[in-house]
């Protein structure tokens, strides 16, 4: 991370629990889509509690949570609206993400962001979390808080194992699709919120990342992945903007990291 431009920090967590950190872990940087993690949880969670049905279509659009979450809804990406039916192809889709959180908002009788702050943020003690505008992206934290966030993704912190097992499973897993900044992948399996990694090239995890790893990557040039193969996670939070930078630097350092957690 020393070579990349603007402020940078970040953590690895190896796999007998340690971790190594880089730079300021209290810093707050502007997530970009990590927060769809964040988003997704609490869906997770008020599924559990019964305010939310992952599985139920949205009246006659068809669709179901579990599709917006996946990015199978057919939703545009930034716009509320169809392109394609449930179910027919991979549509990145930020905008699914505010349609689910008014689900949600209307459903908890609650704005989403008090709703998701007592469903996830506090119980898991980030304390410089805050979400602001979009549900899919407007979240801002510190490498603190995305720790403790993937943390929940590995163990069943805040949801039954089932629930949480069935999140980083592909959903839909043959539907191709394009992911953002990288082309089209043949497929492009996805979790209900995680992107998985599967066989996708290019990508920006390392070739040498297990096909189960799952997490995201936001616009702002932040990155988080769990490696459940080598039992590894990073997180590298900077605001530089993405761009041909991070199609090199991140495989890069996923690489290293991987080499460290298996020396």
């Amino acid at each position: 991370m020393q070579n990349w431009t603007g402020s940078a920090a970040g953590a690895a967590v190896m796999p007998d629990g340690s971790i190594e950190r880089f730079g300021p872990n209290d810093a707050v940087f502007a997530l970009a889509s990590i927060t769809k993690l964040y988003t997704a949880m609490a869906a997770l969670v008020a599924h559990e509690e019964g305010t939310l049905d992952l599985d139920d279509p949205f009246d006659e659009a068809g669709f179901s949570a579990a599709d917006l979450l996946a990015h199978s809804a057919g939703i545009a990406p930034d716009e509320q609206r169809s392109l394609a039916p449930p179910a027919a192809r991979r549509i990145y889709s930020t905008a699914a993400y505010d349609i689910l959180a008014d689900r949600i908002t209307d459903r908890a009788g609650m704005p989403f962001d008090r709703y998701a702050a007592e469903a996830v943020a506090r119980p898991l003690g980030m304390t410089r979390w805050r979400l602001e505008g979009s549900a899919g992206a407007g979240a801002s934290g510190s490498v603190d808080d995305v720790l403790a966030l993937l943390r929940a993704w590995q163990a069943p912190i805040l949801v039954d194992e089932r629930t949480r097992a069935r999140a980083v499973t592909p959903h839909h897993p043959t539907l191709d699709g394009v992911l953002p900044g990288y082309g089209r992948q043949s497929p492009n399996p996805w979790g209900l919120g995680p992107e998985i990694r599967g066989q996708k090239s290019p990508h920006w995890t390392s070739p040498n990342n297990d096909p189960a790893t799952f997490g995201h990557f936001g616009r702002i040039g932040t990155v988080a992945w769990v490696d459940p193969g080598t039992r590894t996670s990073l997180i590298a939070l900077s605001d530089q903007e993405f761009g041909p930078w991070a199609i090199d630097a991140w495989p890069l350092l996923s690489t290293d990291v991987l080499n460290s957690a298996s020396d």
